[in-house]
C-alpha cells in the first residue's frame, strides 16, 4: 500500500483537517467564538419548539371555531324553527276569516291549502338550494318571504270583506296570494335549520335527538305565537274584557319578527366540515364497489407531468414544477366541487329509485294529510261543536293550538331521544353496501356505536304514535265530543302527539336509511306528500261542512245561505275516512320496512 500523502507523521494531511472545522458551529457561516456557540443552539431548538407550539395552538383554534360555528348554528337552528311554524296557529284566526270577511269555508280551507301547497311543493328546490349552495340561501329567502307574505295579508284583512261577499275590501285572491309567501317562507326557514342540524350532527351518535331538537321547536313555535296573539294582541270587547285576536297586528308582529331572524340565519347557519363528509361518501362508494376509483383518480395522475422536472436546467425544472403545482391546485378546486355535484346526483337516483322510499311517502301523505287538516281546521271544528246560540264557548282555538303544539312537541323529543337509545346500531354509510361479502364486513365494523343488548325499530315508534292519532280521529268522529267541548282537549292531544312523532321520525328514518350527505333533497322530496295530503283532506272537510249547512237540518236557522255549522253531521264522516286513511299508512310502512326487498330483508337497521 502507498503511504498517505501527509506532511506529517500522523498520516493525516492538512489538508483535510481544519482545527477550526471542531468549533463551528453547522449552520454557522464564519468562525466565531466558542462562547456563542450555546446561545445559538438554543436559538435554533427554541425556534423549532416554537414553530412546533404554534402549529398545535393554530390547530386547537381552528377546532375550535369549527366547534363554535356548529354550536351557534344548532342553537339559531333552534331559534329559526321556533318561529317558522306560524302556519300551524291558523286556527287561531280562521274563523274569523268566515266572520270578520265572509268567505265561506271553501274560501277558507283554500287559503289554508294555497299555504299548505306553496310550504311543501317546492321543498326540493329549497332542499336543493340547501344542499348545493348551504342553508344560509334558503334561510335568507325565507325571511323575505316571510315579511312580504305577512304584511300583504294584514292589509288584506284591513281593508274588510272582499267584492265578492258583498265588501269594499281588496279581492280574495291576495289573502291566497299572501299564503303563497307565508307557506314558501315556513319550509325555506324550517328546511334550513333542519338541513343544518343534520348535516352537522348527522354522522354521531345522537343524530335522532340532533333532528328531534328543531323539529320540536317548529312544534312549538303555533303554541308561543299563539298565545302571544291570544293574550297580548287582542282587541277590547264591548265590556272592556279580552276578545278575539287583533289579526292586522298579529300578522305584523309575525312579519317583522320571521323577516329578522331569517335574515340573521343567513350569517348563522353553516355547515362545518362538509367537504371531510363528501369525501367520505365517495370514499366509500368506492370501498363498496359502486364507484370505479380510476374515475376520480386517473385524471390527478395524468396532469402532474413529473417527467418535465428531470431536464437538468434547474431554473427550468423550478418553472415547470410551480406551473405543475398550480395546475393540480386549479383541478383539485374543479375536481371537489365536480366531486359534491356527482355525489349529490347520485344520492338523489338512488332515493328516487328506490321502492320503499315510495312506500314511506304514501304513508307519509296518508297520515300527515288528515293532521293537517285537522290543525287547519280546529277553529272552526270547535264551532260546530256547540249551538250558535250558546253565550260562550267553554274552549277557545288558541288553547287547543297550544295543546296541539306541546303534545306535538312532547312526542317530537320522545321518539327522538327513544330511538337513539333503543334503535337498532346503525352501521356508517349502511345505505352504500356492496353486495359481496368484504363489503358488508367492512360496513360492519363501521357501526356507529355499542352493541345494544335489547333494540327496538323506530318503525315501531312510528307506528304506535300512527295508532293513536287515528284515535283521536275515531274518538271525535263518533259524536262522544258533540255538545262536550271540554272533551276536544282528548282529541287534541292524541292528534297533536301523533302528528308530531309522525313528522319527527320520518326525517330521522330518511337520515338512517338513505344517508345525510343530500338530506336536504331527499327529505325536501318527500315533504311534498303532506300538500297532497292537506289538500284532498282539506277539501273533503270542507265539502262534508258544506254539505251539512245546505241540508238545512243542523245549520242555524235551516238556511243554506249560513256560512256556520253545528253539529256531528258537520265532520263525523270526514274523520272516520281520515281514521282509516292512518291504518292503510300503518299497512304500508310495515311493507317497507319487511315486505320484499324491504329495509330488513336489506340488512338496513331503522
Amino acid at each position: 500500500m502507498p503511504p498517505p500523502a501527509s506532511s506529517n507523521g500522523n498520516g493525516i494531511d492538512k489538508l483535510d483537517y481544519r482545527p477550526s472545522d471542531v468549533r463551528r458551529p453547522l449552520l454557522q457561516p464564519d468562525a466565531d467564538s466558542d462562547s456563542s456557540r450555546p446561545s445559538q443552539d438554543t436559538s435554533y431548538a427554541g425556534s423549532f419548539f416554537e414553530q412546533v407550539a404554534e402549529g398545535i395552538a393554530e390547530r386547537d383554534r381552528r377546532k375550535m371555531q369549527r366547534q363554535v360555528v356548529r354550536w351557534l348554528g344548532f342553537i339559531w337552528a333552534i331559534l329559526n324553527c321556533l318561529c317558522a311554524g306560524s302556519i300551524t296557529a291558523y286556527s287561531l284566526y280562521g274563523h274569523l276569516f268566515q266572520s270578520r270577511l265572509h268567505y265561506t269555508q271553501f274560501q277558507v280551507n283554500i287559503v289554508s291549502i294555497t299555504a299548505e301547497l306553496a310550504m311543501y311543493l317546492p321543498v326540493p328546490v329549497f332542499g336543493y338550494l340547501c344542499d348545493r349552495l348551504g342553508p344560509g340561501v334558503p334561510s335568507f329567502l325565507s325571511g323575505f318571504l316571510f315579511g312580504l307574505g305577512y304584511l300583504l295579508a294584514a292589509f288584506s284583512y284591513h281593508s274588510g270583506p272582499p267584492p265578492s261577499a258583498g265588501g269594499e275590501g281588496w279581492p280574495f285572491g291576495v289573502m291566497v296570494l299572501a299564503f303563497v309567501g307565508v307557506g314558501m317562507g315556513t319550509s325555506c326557514m324550517y328546511l334550513s335549520a333542519v338541513t343544518t342540524c343534520a348535516k352537522n350532527f348527522g354522522r354521531g351518535k345522537h343524530k335522532g335527538l340532533a333532528l328531534a331538537v328543531p323539529i320540536a321547536a317548529f312544534g312549538l313555535s303555533g303554541m308561543w305565537q299563539s298565545q302571544v296573539g291570544s293574550r297580548l294582541l287582542y282587541e277590547r270587547a264591548p265590556d272592556g274584557s279580552r276578545g278575539d285576536v287583533d289579526v292586522f297586528r298579529y300578522f305584523l308582529f309575525l312579519g317583522i319578527t320571521l323577516l329578522c331572524v331569517g335574515f340573521i340565519g343567513t350569517f348563522t347557519l353553516k355547515i362545518v366540515d362538509e367537504e371531510e363528509m363528501i369525501d367520505e361518501a365517495v370514499e366509500e362508494l368506492e370501498r363498496s364497489g359502486l364507484l370505479a376509483r380510476d374515475e376520480f383518480f386517473h385524471r390527478a395522475a395524468d396532469i402532474h407531468g413529473y417527467g418535465t422536472m428531470n431536464t437538468g436546467d434547474l431554473s427550468e425544472s423550478q418553472f415547470d414544477f410551480l406551473q405543475t403545482e398550480a395546475e393540480r391546485l386549479k383541478f383539485r378546486a374543479a375536481e371537489d366541487a365536480r366531486k359534491k355535484s356527482w355525489l349529490l346526483n347520485e344520492e338523489t337516483r338512488r332515493f328516487l329509485t328506490d321502492h320503499t322510499m315510495w312506500w314511506l311517502a304514501a304513508g307519509f301523505f296518508l297520515v300527515t294529510g288528515p293532521g293537517e287538516a285537522f290543525i287547519n281546521n280546529l277553529g272552526t271544528i270547535i264551532g260546530t261543536l256547540t249551538h250558535p246560540h250558546t253565550s260562550s264557548s267553554p274552549t277557545s282555538p288558541a288553547t287547543h293550538v297550544s295543546i296541539v303544539a306541546i303534545t306535538s312537541t312532547a312526542a317530537r323529543l320522545i321518539t327522538g331521544t327513544l330511538s337513539d337509545i333503543l334503535a337498532p346500531v346503525t352501521p356508517n354509510h349502511q345505505h352504500r353496501r356492496g353486495t359481496g361479502p368484504l363489503e358488508n364486513s367492512i360496513s360492519l365494523h363501521g357501526a356507529a356505536g355499542p352493541y345494544k343488548p335489547f333494540t327496538l325499530s323506530r318503525l315501531v315508534f312510528l307506528l304506535t304514535f300512527s295508532i293513536l292519532l287515528s284515535l283521536g280521529q275515531i274518538l271525535l268522529a263518533s259524536g262522544l265530543i258533540q255538545n262536550h267541548a271540554n272533551r276536544f282537549a282528548w282529541v287534541s292531544a292524541l292528534i297533536g302527539a301523533g302528528y308530531g312523532a309522525v313528522f319527527s321520525l320520518v326525517p330521522i328514518v330518511i337520515s338512517v336509511v338513505w344517508g345525510v350527505e343530500n338530506f336536504g333533497t331527499n327529505w325536501g322530496i318527500l315533504a311534498t306528500a303532506p300538500a297532497a295530503g292537506a289538500t284532498v283532506w282539506g277539501a273533503v272537510y270542507a265539502a262534508v261542512y258544506q254539505r251539512a249547512i245546505g241540508s238545512g237540518d243542523e245549520g242555524p236557522g235551516g238556511s243554506a245561505e249560513e256560512v256556520l255549522c253545528y253539529g256531528q253531521k258537520c265532520y263525523a264522516p270526514t274523520f272516520w275516512a281520515m281514521a282509516i286513511s292512518v291504518w292503510v299508512a300503518c299497512g304500508l310502512w310495515i311493507w317497507a320496512w319487511r315486505g320484499p326487498g324491504g329495509w330488513k330483508k336489506r340488512g338496513i337497521a331503522v
